[in-house]
């Protein structure tokens, strides 16, 4: 069974750092893409960033484009987000999710082509 756990979520003060980390079981780690969202209060779910297979192709939104870095490490079956420069609109709750097809990078913005997600861990950044 394909499961996801994020953890590393905190309340934070505009301008600090947090990472958040995914522990990643039951599929061959390595031949998916990776990808992270986020959900605040009221609104959608949304692209934050996402990672190849391999860790060669990184991909950001615009949001959060020289904040944030994506990285995973396939020995270990792990994703990560660091996330600098916090800012008070980055509240919300964050979710890594895996690709449904391996080798895939299409469409990896949007959320139809994830299935399997972690549970959410918060992140709360204060003004």
């Amino acid at each position: 069974q394909v499961q996801l756990v994020e953890s590393g979520g905190d309340l934070v003060q505009a301008g600090g750092s947090l990472r958040l980390s995914c522990a990643a079981s039951g599929r061959t780690f390595s031949r998916y893409t990776m990808g992270w969202f986020r959900q605040a209060p009221g609104k959608e779910r949304e692209f934050v960033a996402a990672i190849s297979g391999s860790g060669g192709s990184t991909f950001y939104a615009d949001s959060v484009k020289g904040r944030f870095t994506i990285s995973r490490d396939n020995a270990n079956n792990a994703l990560y987000l660091q996330m600098n420069s916090l800012k008070p609109e980055d509240t919300a709750v964050y979710y890594c999710a895996e690709h449904r097809t391996a080798y895939s990078l299409s469409a990896l913005d949007r959320r139809y082509q994830y299935d399997v997600w972690g549970q959410g861990t918060q992140v709360t950044v204060s003004s």
